[in-house]
């Protein structure tokens, strides 16, 4: 807890790079996705995964997928511990070894500032990689007062119908992030967005919008091996 108060600290809620401030988000060149995805039926080994998409085209430019050992021990709402280390490890591969191709920005597989101590993943990434991160969560993390219950069901229906978002803020009265749909075959789950790092919540909503063809964006789908990669389901 001493730990994420101090990290914390460090956190910046606001854009810093120009390219954000764009509407069309001119000068963005390369979109960066994280991910940990563990081997069926043993959660001490894992495959630690980053890719890199050129924008707005999101294709594939670089792409980063080993095996690792977890050591540290899963702890609700201390989940950045236990991978956080070996996704650093990535980034760092990748600016020794292909700079040119560093990201200008992660989404990552998870929560930022929504988080029961306002640090989750995406946070703690982006303050030790002093990266610009987004979280994207495809399920609600009930923290502070938010909950599924049936008005928020009620919310992601109108959603789903309007294709615009909504902000999710908790009984302290803090916006801790927005509820997102993409439409996709005339259906649509909402994806739950929140601040990393170096980013302000609406433009990271736009750009998590304007990187997705399918539900969830390119750079956190295209991160996550295939079916049979590396002995994982």
């Amino acid at each position: 807890r001493r730990e994420q108060a101090r990290l914390k600290g460090s956190v910046v809620e606001e854009d810093t790079e120009e390219w954000q401030k764009d509407p069309h988000f001119t000068g963005l060149e390369r979109v960066g996705g994280v991910d940990l995805s563990y081997v069926k039926g043993d959660e001490s080994r894992a495959c630690a995964s980053l890719v890199v998409l050129s924008y707005p085209a999101l294709e594939v430019l670089y792409q980063d997928c080993r095996m690792v050992a977890v050591s540290a021990p899963y702890v609700a709402g201390f989940l950045a511990f236990r991978e956080v280390p070996v996704l650093v490890e990535a980034v760092q591969r990748l600016q020794q070894e292909e700079p040119q191709l560093q990201p200008q920005v992660l989404l990552v597989d998870g929560n930022g500032l929504l988080h029961p101590r306002g640090f989750g993943t995406a946070c703690h990434l982006g303050v030790l990689t002093d990266l610009p991160c987004i979280g994207v969560a495809k399920n609600l993390l009930q923290v502070d007062g938010l909950v599924r219950d049936e008005l928020h069901r009620e919310q992601v229906r109108s959603l789903q119908r309007s294709g615009e978002t909504f902000p999710l803020t908790g009984t302290s009265g803090k916006v801790l992030g927005m509820v997102s749909c993409h439409f996709y075959n005339n259906s649509s789950k909402p994806l739950y967005v929140s601040v990393g790092h170096r980013v302000s919540l609406g433009t990271a909503v736009r750009l998590v919008r304007a990187c997705c063809r399918f539900r969830v964006p390119e750079p956190i789908r295209q991160v996550r091996p295939r079916p049979g990669t590396w002995g994982l389901p």
